[in-house]
């Protein structure tokens, strides 16, 4: 198992640098070794993983899928070699993160409470904004990303999934016929975010993905406001249902296209500069925030089921 795991830790390495000389000199050890661990693994997986020329490597489709599993396993080994060291520490210090504004008001800041009782050395620096800050030069230990991740050199951790449904309210309902399909959508006045055109994607009862471009008369890139302006039934939105649960129990918004998949490949991330040397501070913070919303949210869960986890946890909504 422990050649198993530095031969892929090498093919890593080689992938990230983009030759067998960088992942060398980043691992310490010369050019030969790596070429011989790369050789060994090809050899006993029985597949090219990269083809090489004198100019440049490139994955092969096994190679791209062995990397991804890769990845994967190496990750949940340094996360799981930092969760052992970080209970040796005491967590402590200033913890500054920055949160979606309505998802941190309504979901993260009534946690905070119980989290200050049990990690009382730990300062919390909260900043609610819709903006996508830079966390690097912005000096964040932490942010909370809800939506499709990009490429990027930050570190991610799944906190929960985030199911989205297409909405509106009765009275719009009522001068409107409800759409039937996705490709219903492009007839109504869709409430969108930044653009008055955009592409929402989707997964149908078949399991086929589609996409379908809506447009309408009202754009706005705050959650809150196309949630009030759905209300107000100037259209129909594509809404997070940790946003709406309330107005769809109360039936001041009503789900429309039972049986399609809004929410394809969109999640709530927490996003942390590095994987490795992970602080106590911030690793306790987002085992929390985990822990707070489980693989099915509360706010997805049945209404009785829900109260239940209100009573595990007071201080949620």
């Amino acid at each position: 198992m422990g050649d198993s795991l530095y031969e892929m830790s090498v093919f890593s390495k080689v992938v990230a640098t983009g030759s067998l000389s960088a992942a060398a000199r980043d691992l310490g050890v010369s050019t030969a070794v790596v070429s011989r661990r790369l050789a060994a693994l090809e050899a006993r997986l029985g597949v090219r993983l990269v083809n090489r020329t004198t100019r440049r490597l490139a994955l092969t489709d096994e190679g791209a899928s062995y990397l991804e599993a890769c990845t994967r396993i190496l990750g949940e080994i340094e996360d799981a070699d930092a969760a052992a060291a970080a209970r040796r520490v005491e967590p402590q210090g200033v913890l500054k993160v920055a949160l979606p504004a309505s998802f941190g008001h309504k979901h993260i800041a009534p946690l905070i409470p119980p989290f200050a009782e049990r990690y009382p050395k730990i300062q919390l620096a909260l900043s609610l904004s819709d903006r996508t800050v830079n966390m690097i030069e912005e000096g964040y230990d932490l942010a909370i990303r809800i939506g499709e991740l990009e490429d990027s050199s930050l570190a991610a951790r799944k906190l929960a999934p985030n199911r989205r449904v297409v909405c509106a309210s009765p009275d719009y309902l009522r001068e409107h016929p409800a759409p039937r399909t996705p490709a219903d959508l492009q007839q109504h006045n869709c409430l969108t975010t930044n653009d008055l055109h955009m592409n929402w994607e989707y997964k149908g009862p078949d399991g086929k993905r589609g996409s379908v471009r809506v447009t309408g008369h009202y754009a706005c890139d705050n959650w809150e406001v196309l949630r009030e302006w759905a209300m107000a039934g100037l259209g129909v939105a594509l809404k997070s249902t940790w946003d709406v649960r309330r107005q769809l129990e109360d039936g001041s918004l009503v789900s429309l296209l039972p049986g399609y998949d809004f929410g394809t490949d969109v999640a709530i991330y927490a996003i942390y500069p590095h994987r490795r040397y992970l602080p106590a501070k911030t690793r306790v913070f987002i085992d929390y925030l985990a822990e707070s919303f489980g693989p099915e949210p509360y706010w997805d869960q049945p209404q009785g089921t829900k109260k239940q986890a209100r009573t595990r946890r007071p201080a949620t909504v």
